[in-house]
């Protein structure tokens, strides 16, 4: 336990400090992020202009602070580094770099969408089942379609069907987290909640061994979850550190190497500790805003591009333009994002509950 406070109080530590010095440092470039002006529709957004030039990149310190964090931490005795842990945070690593790419370009070129955004989905793809692949190839990952645990419900997936499904789980939440993050403070609000559900989680699996632990030579069981339960509390942690700065009036946003790093943690979180399905509500926020968009998209063309169902895309900017302030529609969201996490202990706990009668 203590472990995990502490590599949560590092990573928030060095996340407050180094945001700071990121935001001084990207004001003395002279250029900020670009702000769209029209949706994928072509609807005009609501009214941001003002966030024009503001820091962006932010993202950066929440990874090195969340990787600080952990790794400082297993200078204490009996914290180990795992195999999954460290694959996990290679997989963060690659994801945000693909986003500080795309941040560099938006910056470079004034314009909000990237050199990559025609075909970023695909890249974003093709990395996603490339870790997938890795982690299944160099773990004794459980290959188990799981909910709370890797026997619930428990169906074998043999290595091709289990790499495809775990790369679109690390897909749709990389993107997901992406959609999400449109306000200031939204995305990293949301996700500091899913960090702690899942480090409650791990922590969980680490102190009840007979019901998700790992047995040796049987791809089954949560491996060394103290340490994912570390991970999990850095990367809260780093989040935590980084809204100090990012909540509104944001002084810098995170950008697409934050977006992107924070989704595949949370699914690299849910893949390692055998919460597959319940990933759908711990980032059930998440899921809503890319819903709305796909929703919204569906029903555009389906309509011959002449009606739309929400006023914009994703769902916070519908509810802007209904004429909800910006920090009412965030609080409201993250108070959504609180009850599909606790909604989400809920079922874990009871399910534990269930097994131990």
């Amino acid at each position: 336990m203590i472990a995990i406070f502490l590599a949560g109080a590092i990573s928030l530590l060095t996340s407050l400090f180094l945001t700071r010095f990121l935001i001084r440092f990207f004001k003395n470039l002279g250029k900020g992020q670009p702000i769209l002006t029209r949706d994928e529709n072509n609807a005009v957004v609501a009214e941001h202009s003002h966030k024009q030039g503001t820091p962006t990149m932010g993202g950066i310190a929440i990874i090195l602070a969340a990787i600080v964090g952990y790794v400082v931490t297993h200078v204490r005795r009996g914290v180990v580094f795992s195999d999954q842990a460290i694959i996990m945070l290679v997989a963060v690593v690659v994801m945000a770099g693909l986003g500080l790419l795309d941040d560099l370009a938006k910056v470079r070129k004034g314009r909000n969408r990237g050199v990559f955004w025609k075909v970023k989905g695909y890249i974003t793809l093709a990395i996603s089942i490339g870790l997938a692949l890795l982690l299944a190839l160099t773990t004794n990952v459980s290959r188990t379609l799981s909910f709370t645990r890797w026997d619930n419900p428990g169906w074998e997936l043999n290595v091709v069907v289990w790499v495809v499904w775990a790369g679109f789980m690390i897909f749709a939440t990389t993107n997901a987290v992406n959609v999400t993050d449109g306000l200031d403070g939204l995305a990293g609000g949301s996700a500091i909640l899913g960090f702690v559900a899942f480090t409650i989680i791990a922590y969980w699996a680490f102190r009840n061994p007979g019901i998700y632990g790992y047995q040796a030579g049987v791809r089954d069981g949560v491996i060394n979850p103290l340490d994912l339960a570390v991970v999990g509390a850095a990367f809260a942690g780093a989040c935590t550190g980084f809204l100090w700065w990012n909540a509104a009036p944001a002084r810098i946003f995170m950008g697409d190497v934050g977006a992107l790093g924070i989704g595949a943690a949370l699914s690299m979180l849910a893949i390692t500790t055998n919460t597959h399905l319940l990933l759908i509500l711990i980032c059930g926020l998440n899921v809503m805003e890319i819903g709305s968009v796909t929703i919204q998209m569906g029903y555009f063309r389906a309509s011959g591009r002449k009606k739309r169902l929400f006023k914009m895309s994703p769902i916070h900017h519908h509810f802007e333009l209904s004429g909800w302030p910006e920090t009412t529609v965030i609080i409201r969201f993250w108070i959504i994002s609180g009850l599909c996490v606790a909604l989400a202990l809920a079922m874990f706990i009871s399910d534990f509950v269930r097994i131990q009668r």
